[in-house]
């Protein structure tokens, strides 16, 4: 039988990295719903949001999320059917439209953000511990 060259130490070291990106997503998600989004909604919201001026676009949202462009499509849809965000004429190109969020949004965001971050300044020092563990 041939000796692997991962260390059970490595194997360990995986598995509670993962453990721990699991159960900060779980966390994410349940908070997303607890304010009436899906944790998508949330994800598309937070990256329109962190977009750099002129990026904000459905096939931006596609490329953030990981989504087919009509996925993005139909969930940029839903969004402003919930008063999320709105469609904007680029200035620069009037082929463009930009993805802008609402004041409603940006409320939303920013007090699940809050959370967020306090969750993730609770699980620094472990993620770190976790990181350095792979040498």
């Amino acid at each position: 039988m041939k000796k692997s060259a991962m260390q059970d130490q490595e194997y360990a070291a995986l598995a509670d990295f993962r453990a721990t990106l699991r159960q900060f997503l779980a966390f994410s998600e349940g908070e997303a719903k607890e304010v009436g989004l899906t944790p998508q909604q949330h994800q598309a919201l937070l990256a329109i949001r962190a977009a750099k001026p002129g990026e904000a676009t459905i096939g931006f949202v596609a490329n953030r999320l990981i989504l087919q462009p009509h996925s993005a499509s139909g969930l940029v849809r839903r969004l402003e059917e919930l008063e999320m965000l709105e469609r904007v004429p680029c200035e620069d190109d009037q082929r463009k439209t930009l993805l802008q969020l609402t004041a409603k949004a940006e409320a939303l965001l920013e007090s699940l953000s809050t959370v967020h971050l306090e969750e993730l300044r609770r699980l620094k020092p472990l993620l770190i511990d976790l990181i350095t563990r792979f040498g």
